[in-house]
């Protein structure tokens, strides 16, 4: 028998890998019974030498590796790992970060064999089929490799075929109720400069038919998240609809309330008919990603990114103002004509809409992107490691980029973690700035603690302390804001050090809902509960896993007006 290991090194365990199991199906569909194949995978926080010794275990002649910007430096540390413990195993590497440069990367890594460049499932059987056989492999397309005159490269390798499926047995015994990953199509319609999905060709869609029993196969596999990785979802609309369509009908039924299907759309390709439909949705079963990058016309133009402004902010307030999906937008600074006022305003239009998630993210050169292969179009300084990431442009200076990475920290602790959602309304109506301003000074104020691993709580305290001493600003509103937010977003019930306040008023009116029972606290259910000094009243929440609003994960507030003699 002939053993080839596939391994994955995933970013998070919640994480599953789909492109092992994919060249798996491969080598079961192309390969001879006397070539066998296994999946192993690991994260990149394991112990490299515990996942080699995993390996190892199987005997394998070959080890498949697959390499992303965020696993290639522990991958090529596993590689050397792997020759001591396996010195005559076959080491072939192959993902986005190979594929581009397998020339340079084959030249640097001597104890790399073979790099499958592009789709793997044919190349990779066709790859092992020769190595167990003892023929030629310079033949094989898409598969890079080196001979004794040096490092050669293959014509990338043209799929004519539908590829084998992925979901067999063994997949979902590993995958174990992680997230898991669909696609539906390959390719992508546009062809944006910063990254890598056009360079594929156009989109080949697989058939219907298999979309919807594999979409249904991982509805029912015990994980609470299908993200779809189609590049575009809605590129082809009337397919995006039947499929949104087919979710719905099967919700509840064949598909088990709870499970979320995670898209990624082009927010200005959804139409009326499915927006309608996906208004229809029941809370939580969608989430929507949409990339929007910037707002400036010259910026999307340089990227050669395609967008109708004006009908997207149109269709996000509409998909967003529905409030039963999860919706979450990308921003990404770093990109041409894209200065730090004009990302400034791009970042203002973008919250306006007050998405689920606002992500900034940063400009990263992907090895076989054009903004990375043609430096004279589009003049950057970036990192040469992984993940490549910007450090300077002609429009933005490093300062600035560094300010940036401050402002996308509080975003993510004081928006994306929708545990400061009343506090920031407060902020925003009484401070005369605009939302970028309003976490510009949220920055400036927690800038030294950015990369310490602050509690919830002493966040809470820096963000009380720093605008509480502002003009505008009510120490005690915001106060009750603030609890507000921790009440409906923490379920241990318990304040933190900052907003609590020892009120035996609070203990006497406890006393009076507690006799009530329209107040009175139920039976096992643990209750938050304060007092709101600027309302006079009672605010509280009764965590209930049952009532946890499934788009924001927040709990119902509730208020109690207690006599006026208690209070």
């Amino acid at each position: 028998m002939f053993a080839a290991v596939l391994c994955a090194l995933n970013s998070k365990y919640v994480h599953s890998s789909l492109a092992p199991w994919c060249l798996l199906a491969g080598v079961k569909a192309y390969c001879p019974a006397d070539i066998q194949a296994c999946v192993v995978e690991g994260t990149i926080n394991e112990a490299l030498t515990d996942i080699s010794a995993r390996i190892a275990k199987k005997q394998p002649a070959v080890v498949g590796l697959s390499c992303y910007i965020w696993n290639i430096t522990p991958v090529l540390e596993l590689v050397r790992i792997l020759k001591a413990e396996l010195p005559q195993a076959v080491i072939v590497l192959g993902g986005p970060e190979v594929s581009y440069n397998a020339a340079e990367v084959l030249t640097n890594n001597s104890l790399v064999d073979y790099i499958v460049s592009g789709e793997g499932e044919r190349p990779f059987a066709l790859l092992l089929n020769a190595l167990y056989q003892s023929t030629q492999v310079k033949c094989i397309p898409g598969v890079c490799g080196r001979t004794e005159s040096g490092v050669y490269t293959s014509q990338p390798y043209t799929p004519e075929d539908e590829p084998p499926s992925p979901y067999t047995e063994e997949y979902f015994s590993a995958l174990n109720g992680r997230i898991a990953y669909l696609e539906t199509s390959r390719g992508c319609p546009f062809s944006c400069a910063f990254c890598l999905s056009g360079r594929c060709g156009g989109v080949r869609s697989y058939p219907l038919e298999r979309a919807k029993k594999e979409l249904l196969c991982l509805a029912v596999s015990g994980t609470q998240t299908v993200k779809l990785v189609d590049r575009t979802f809605n590129a082809n609309r009337p397919r995006a609809l039947e499929l949104f369509r087919f979710i719905l009908q099967n919700y509840g039924r064949a598909i088990p309330p709870g499970v979320c299907f995670h898209f990624e759309v082009a927010g200005d390709l959804l139409d009326d008919e499915t927006i309608t439909l996906l208004a229809q949705a029941p809370a939580g079963a969608i989430q929507l990603e949409i990339g929007l990058q910037s707002f400036n016309p010259l910026t999307l133009a340089a990227i050669h990114r395609k967008t109708d402004i004006t009908r997207l902010t149109h269709n996000l307030a509409r998909v967003i103002g529905n409030g039963n999906m999860h919706i979450h937008l990308d921003l990404i600074a770093g990109l041409p004509f894209e200065d730090y006022a004009s990302f400034a305003q791009s970042f203002n239009t973008a919250f306006a809409l007050r998405p689920n998630m606002l992500q900034l993210g940063f400009l990263k050169l992907l090895h076989g992107a054009p903004m990375r292969e043609n430096p004279q179009e589009y003049p950057c300084s970036y990192s040469d490691k992984p993940p490549y990431e910007v450090t300077e442009t002609p429009w933005l200076t490093s300062r600035e980029l560094a300010q940036l990475h401050q402002i996308e920290d509080a975003v993510e602790r004081l928006y994306n973690s929708g545990r400061f959602k009343r506090t920031l309304n407060y902020l925003l109506e009484c401070l005369t700035c605009t939302p970028f301003e309003l976490f510009e000074r949220v920055a400036e104020s927690s800038g030294k603690h950015m990369e310490e691993r602050i509690t919830l709580d002493d966040y809470t305290a820096l963000v009380y302390e720093y605008f509480s001493g502002l003009p505008n600003i009510d120490k005690t509103v915001l106060r009750d804001n603030m609890v507000c937010d921790r009440l409906a977003t923490n379920a241990s019930g318990r304040l933190p050090p900052v907003l609590y306040r020892k009120d035996e008023t609070l203990k006497r009116i406890f006393t009076q809902m507690n006799a009530c029972e329209e107040t009175r606290a139920p039976s096992g259910v643990k209750r938050g509960i304060a007092w709101l000094y600027s309302k006079h009243c009672v605010v509280y929440a009764d965590y209930r896993p049952e009532t946890r609003k499934p788009v924001t994960g927040e709990y119902p507030l509730h208020y109690y007006y207690p006599k006026m003699d208690m209070a």
